[in-house]
Parts: structure tokens; C-alpha cells; sequence
């Protein structure tokens, strides 16, 4: 029996898409939240009742007036790509599935505005075709990840080296949001103000459009430098990543053996078992440069391929498609046993770090290392790959990361601050009551809206800063941070 007054729901959304049968709700329900197995236990009997797929903004309106006055909960999802179980309707209701939002309301030098449905790839095509720019950062879900998912669901990813993460001023520059009310009113949410959206998991306003800044396209060239060991590959990453003359997307290493056990194209191509590698997105004018570079310091230099020869007979996928989250994914295609974490090394001394990890562990956790932009400076997160065995050794692996140093950022929880993410935000909090007054908007995502007292743990660092330069609603914030409109606002 259903827990909600989803027959009268559905009355009242005559015209709307509708999903009901019960392979679309499972499938309609899910995201990679089985990359970890504590979620994969939590969550597998997670169901929405009904899955609504509206075809514009006055059709998520309705929606949302409708679940209100029902007190149905509303989870909203895009490609469901992320793997933390954002996307999943832990209390049943509706997943409002806004794939169908994918206009592309404009697109100029240095900035784009779409609807939050519109695919990433499609996004980056057709800012490439306007104007020669791009997105500055994406995950490694390009092909199939959206606007609105990637902004309310991520972090970062393959741009981060150079651009920071979403969190980082001026890489999200607006927001267009629908509150969940008897009359959903339409908020502009620009600069600052869109900190109250990002990485908030849909939990404090449905977000039905985006503005991102944008950078210039080059022609990407992709390469891998093999090493006999870890620490000259790590080395090799991190001055690599300090170049801020060579403009690039991404430098990952994977330590031995990833690339021999779950990604035998990389393996091929390195000629030699047991080869620890680098991984690099370069700008073709900063290829020569980077090719000398791999000679001082005794590299194997064993792929290159330009981005326009990916669809010839023997290219590998970008490179980016064995990077960041798909890293895991290719390991989990070959081995159901394997976990993952998220970490943050210590600056300034993030190489020694994940070197003495490395012979700690040795096989038990491989080394997988992304670096980006932090906070100004260049900064090593950790994606280890784990072999799990019991949820007790997984919590002992994260103590052993914490007392040596390393901030960590679990992803086997379904909560925006469990996950160490990110602190108990005030600035979301209070918009998620304004916005959300009953609680409906993925129920359960949010632990401080319905545990008052929760403080976020004792967690010394946090991805996201809680949103301190945000001036919270009913302050004296910069004026045009948060423009209110009507519920039919165009």
C-alpha cells in the first residue's frame, strides 16, 4: 500500500509524464550509491511511487503545488550519476525526473545559461560551436551527467586542476530555484547566493536552471607516463599540477596494479606490468613542454592521443573516462569487492603522504590520486581504491587516513554532512526552512533540519566551507544576491 496519496496525485497531473510500473520506479530510483557496500545494504529496497517527467518549469510548478498540498516528498534527479544516493527517494514519493529541461537559454564568451536537464556533453558542444569555450570543469560522467546534477550533486572533477571546484567563486555565477510551498515561488539566486544550491543534494529548492562560467577550448591532448614506482609517479603529478604555465584539465596517478587488474587498454599501452601511471589532459601548445618534462625525470611517455582522433579504430575513451569516479567504476566491472574512499592529503607535504599510505597498505588500498585547485594552491585528494571485507576494517582504513594526517570525506553515507563534505550549513539550513517549511524536498538528506542539536561531528576540515560569505535570507546581504518572483515568473 502506498504511503502517500499518489492516486490523487496522479488525478491532479493529467498532461504531465508519468512512470509507474515497477521496473521503471526501481530503475527511476537508483544511482550509483552501489559503489559503496554500506549504501548498496542501506539502500537497495529504496522505491519511488510514482516518477513524474514534466516537459517545462509551469509542469515542475504544478508538481511541486500538488505534492505539497499532499505532503508527498519530491526527490529530484537528473542522470542519476552521482553515487552517494542523492538522486534516492529514501521516503518513497516522487522522483522528479527533470531530464526533459534542456534548453540552452544562452551562450557567450566567458558565460551559459541552460536548463537543468541539459546534458554536460551537450552543453560543451554547443558553447565549442559558438564562441570556441567550454565548461571550466566536469565529472567524469560527461557523457551522460547534467547541469543540474553536477552543480546540486558535485564537487569538482576533470578541470579542477586548473579551475578550483563548483564551490569556488565564479565558476557558478546564477541559479534559477523553485521552492516547495502551497505556491512555489521562483528565485534568482546570483553569486554568492547560489552557495545555498551547490552540493545541497535538490534539499533546498529544485533548481531548474544554471549559469556557469566558461574557458577557452583548446585542442586537448591526452597522454600517460608510466614509472617503475609510485613515489617518482606521485613526484612526477604534483610538479606537474604546480605548472601553471602549461594549461591542463586533468593529472591523476594510478598506482600499481589499477591499471593491470581493471584497465587493460592503460595496461596495454604501458608495455610492462606493474607500471604505476600518470594520467594528463594538456592543451596541444603545452605538450612539447610536458614531453620534456617526462625525460627529466626518466618517464615512460606510453599514450598520446589528440581529442579528435577518439573515434578511430584503436582509441581509447578520453582519457578523463579512467579518471576521478570511473576509476572505481572500471574496477568495480571487474571486481564487485571493491570500495572506495575520499580523502584529502596534507598540504604542502601531500606526496610523502600518499607514499607512506602506499606502503602501509600496500594491495589492500591502491593509490588513486587526483589533484586539483584548493583554496589557491594545489592540493592532492586521495580516491583510493579499497578491498573491502567488513564495514569495521573500512572505518579502521579511514582512522588510519585521519591520524596521519589526512582530512577524509566518506561516501558511504547518504547525508549531506555525515559525509564530512561539508559542516552543518546555517545558510542552507535557513534556506532549505524558507523554502521547504514541511520537510519534502529529499527527505532524510539533511540531517540538521530534523536534529536541531546536530553539530556536524568533530571533523577539523571540511570540503565546503559552510557557506560563510553567503548572506543568509532575511539579512543585510548584497541586494542583488536572491531575486523572489512569482510562482509563473518567466
Amino acid at each position: 500500500m502506498s504511503r502517500h496519496d499518489i492516486a490523487g496525485l496522479r488525478s491532479s497531473l493529467r498532461g504531465i509524464p508519468l512512470l509507474d510500473d515497477p521496473a521503471r520506479l526501481k530503475n527511476k530510483s537508483r544511482d550509483f550509491y552501489w559503489y559503496s557496500p554500506i549504501l548498496r545494504d542501506q539502500l537497495e529496497d529504496v522505491r519511488a511511487e510514482l516518477v513524474v517527467l514534466p516537459e517545462n518549469e509551469e509542469q515542475v510548478i504544478t508538481v511541486l503545488a500538488e505534492c505539497f498540498a499532499r505532503g508527498v516528498p519530491v526527490t529530484p534527479r537528473g542522470a542519476g550519476t552521482g553515487n552517494y544516493g542523492q538522486a534516492m527517494p529514501i521516503e518513497g514519493g516522487v522522483v522528479l525526473d527533470l531530464s526533459a529541461l534542456r534548453a540552452i537559454r544562452f551562450i557567450e564568451r566567458g558565460r551559459a545559461r541552460a536548463q537543468a536537464g541539459t546534458r554536460l556533453l551537450d552543453l560543451d558542444a554547443e558553447a565549442r560551436s559558438t564562441c570556441g569555450q567550454e565548461q571550466r570543469m566536469h565529472p567524469s560522467t560527461l557523457r551522460n551527467a547534467t547541469l543540474g546534477g553536477f552543480v546540486c550533486g558535485g564537487s569538482g572533477g576533470v578541470g579542477s586542476v586548473t579551475w578550483g571546484g563548483l564551490r569556488d567563486r565564479g565558476n557558478v555565477l546564477g541559479a534559477r530555484v523553485l521552492t516547495m510551498e502551497a505556491t512555489p515561488r521562483t528565485l534568482e539566486l546570483r553569486a554568492d547566493a547560489t552557495q545555498k544550491v551547490i552540493h545541497g543534494y535538490g534539499t533546498t529548492g529544485i533548481v531548474t536552471e544554471v549559469e556557469i562560467a566558461l574557458a577557452q577550448a583548446p585542442q586537448w591532448i591526452d597522454a600517460a607516463v608510466a614509472f617503475d614506482a609510485f613515489e617518482p609517479a606521485a613526484a612526477f603529478a604534483y610538479s606537474l599540477a604546480c605548472q601553471d604555465a602549461l594549461l591542463k584539465k586533468l593529472v591523476t596517478v594510478l598506482a600499481a596494479p589499477i591499471a593491470d587488474s581493471y584497465i587493460r587498454p592503460l595496461s596495454v599501452r604501458a608495455g610492462a606490468p606493474g607500471a604505476h601511471l600518470v594520467l594528463a589532459m594538456l592543451a596541444s601548445e603545452a605538450y612539447e613542454p610536458f614531453e620534456a618534462m617526462v625525460r627529466n625525470v626518466g618517464g615512460r611517455l606510453v599514450h598520446r592521443q589528440d581529442d579528435s582522433s577518439t573515434d578511430t579504430p584503436g582509441a581509447l575513451l578520453p582519457i578523463y573516462e579512467y579518471a576521478w569516479n570511473h576509476t572505481t567504476l572500471h574496477a568495480l566491472k571487474a571486481d564487485r569487492s571493491i570500495t572506495y574512499h575520499q580523502t584529502l592529503h596534507p598540504a604542502p607535504d601531500s606526496v610523502a603522504s600518499a607514499v607512506a599510505l602506499h606502503r602501509r597498505f600496500g594491495d589492500e588500498v591502491l593509490q588513486h590520486l587526483e589533484f586539483v585547485r584548493f583554496d589557491g594552491t594545489i592540493a592532492c585528494y586521495g580516491l583510493p581504491l579499497i578491498r573491502f571485507t567488513t564495514p569495521e576494517r573500512l572505518r579502521e582504513i579511514e582512522v588510519i587516513y585521519e591520524t596521519s594526517g589526512c582530512s577524509t570525506f566518506s561516501p558511504h553515507t547518504v547525508t549531506l554532512e555525515d559525509g564530512g563534505m561539508k559542516r552543518v550549513d546555517p545558510l542552507q539550513l535557513a534556506f532549505k526552512r524558507d523554502n521547504d517549511p514541511l520537510g519534502l524536498l529529499n527527505p532524510g538528506k539533511m540531517r540538521a533540519f530534523r536534529e536541531p542539536g546536530y553539530a556536524g561531528g568533530e571533523r577539523a576540515l571540511h570540503l565546503f566551507s559552510g557557506g560563510a560569505t553567503v548572506a543568509p535570507s532575511g539579512s543585510d546581504g548584497p541586494k542583488d544576491a536572491v531575486h523572489g518572483t512569482g510562482a509563473h515568473a518567466s
